[in-house]
């Protein structure tokens, strides 16, 4: 008997009829993704860098538009979501077709205190991905080594 992973990643023996039962609950064209959230909606991808000037975050995001996002800083708490809608309607005379479909992500980011430049945060979104560049206080940038003289 050998153990195999579900889609919903949990590990079962591989049986004929729990295979069959996650061969047909598997999105068609993405099987691949393993980025899903408790609600099994898939999350962007994040980057945080962190250099002594201020913190870089990156969100992977294609498709999207920048007004298609909301940041917000509340405390220390970054909060970057979206939600998107699409509305597709087609008509003819024997038919109409309507599709839509809408997509939503929200993810939190807690910063340190007393350590961000509140006023001086930007973002921008280029070629798919969301960008943030938030700023170091003036007390929280790495300051170079004091030389303590011995008397």
């Amino acid at each position: 008997m050998s153990i195999v992973k579900r889609n919903n990643g949990s590990l079962l023996s591989a049986n004929p009829r729990t295979l069959f039962d996650d061969f047909f609950s598997r999105e068609l064209f993405n099987w691949g993704n393993n980025n899903f959230s408790s609600t099994l909606t898939t999350l962007p991808s994040v980057n945080i860098r962190e250099n002594n000037e201020n913190f870089e975050v990156e969100v992977a995001a294609p498709g999207m538009e920048k007004q298609d996002f909301q940041i917000t800083l509340e405390g220390n708490m970054l909060t970057i979501s979206s939600s998107r809608k699409n509305q597709k309607e087609e008509k003819d005379e024997n038919y109409i077709r309507r599709e839509f479909s809408y997509q939503s992500f929200r993810r939190s980011i807690e910063l340190a205190e007393n350590v961000v430049d509140e006023e001086h945060i930007e973002a921008r979104y280029e070629n798919g991905v969301l960008k943030l560049t938030i700023p170091k206080s003036e007390k929280a940038k790495k300051q170079a080594p004091r030389l303590i003289e011995i008397q």
